[in-house]
């Protein structure tokens, strides 16, 4: 069975008044978590994308640069966003059941909020009720809010990020301490250990533009420090 017709099989079930919680923990699993990472992003993408009171067709054409759908799972995926956007549920009922699933302090968590920030910016702009969405959602899944902000500032063209916010230490830390966090964000960003979290193959390729990031945040507080010391 492919990864859209189990997507499709979990969303009926939900359809048919079986609960959030049974669902999700259905796909607590390391081999389901593909799926319900893609649910997580469909699911919450879906009622963010109507929290500006539309959804267009570039909101709708993100869903295809975040996952790969081939022509002939095209049908299931639309049933898919279908399902999660006409679903009576509320959106932080899908958040809380997802930061079950996943666990407090799930770096699959952190993946997840970029999948939404790329659908939110795929109309060009940010609206400020997609800004209180993402910040609900941040803050039921337990992200700090530094780490908030960070992920804010990379995809919001006037949010200039921080880069002590981005390597998620205090501005006063030690740089051997801000080189440790960058080692650490990087190895997180590695192929198998995003795979082990369940992010689905497609979705990796979010994580490139943050390990850009990441690698960009570095080297600007290796300029300043150097500067300082100068």
């Amino acid at each position: 069975m492919s990864l859209w017709s189990r997507i499709a099989d979990a969303l009926a079930a939900l359809a048919a008044g079986e609960s959030l919680a049974v669902v999700f923990e259905k796909l607590r699993s390391p081999p389901e978590r593909r799926v319900g990472f893609a649910i997580a992003v469909i699911a919450l993408g879906a009622k963010m994308a109507k929290a500006d009171g539309q959804v267009t067709r570039s909101e709708v054409t993100a869903f295809r640069e975040v996952f790969v759908i081939p022509p002939e799972e095209e049908a299931n995926a639309a049933r898919v966003f279908n399902m999660a956007r006409t679903d009576v549920a509320g959106f932080e009922d899908y958040a809380r059941s997802i930061a079950r699933m996943f666990g407090p302090g799930n770096p699959t968590l952190c993946d997840l909020m970029e999948g939404l920030f790329h659908i939110a910016l795929a109309d060009g702009a940010y609206h400020p009720d997609e800004d209180v969405f993402l910040e609900r959602v941040s803050e039921i899944f337990g992200m700090d809010p530094r780490q908030f902000r960070a992920l804010r500032a990379r995809f919001v063209p006037d949010a200039a990020p921080d880069p002590y916010d981005l390597l998620g230490v205090a501005p006063d830390a030690p740089l051997d301490e801000v080189r440790r966090a960058w080692r650490a964000l990087v190895r997180e960003m590695h192929p198998d250990r995003l795979a082990a979290r369940g992010v689905p193959e497609e979705a990796q390729r979010l994580a490139e533009s943050r390990l850009i990031a990441i690698n960009n945040a570095w080297e600007e507080v290796q300029q300043s420090r150097a500067a300082e010391n100068a």
